[in-house]
């Protein structure tokens, strides 16, 4: 994966959303997911898929997954 310095203007930058969604499932569970962003996919019967389906047609909610996931990313490494 390219460092965060090679794309100084995009920090997810060879990140894909399913990745992203995966880390936050294994780091946190579906249900801390649903109760920091309630939408749909996270609360009811929640899967990899219908996630991935909607985050990519939601860009307000996908920016929100994004942004948990660099916060996150970031604690990790200090």
């Amino acid at each position: 994966m390219p460092s965060p310095a090679s794309h100084p203007n995009d920090p997810l930058h060879g990140i894909t959303l399913e990745t992203i969604v995966k880390c936050l499932v294994d780091g946190h569970g579906w249900e801390a997911m649903a109760r920091r962003i309630p939408i749909r996919c996270f609360l009811f019967e929640p899967s990899l898929k219908s996630s991935l389906t909607f985050l990519r047609k939601t860009p307000w909610a996908r920016a929100k997954v994004e942004a948990w996931f660099m916060a996150d990313q970031g604690r990790r490494h200090r």
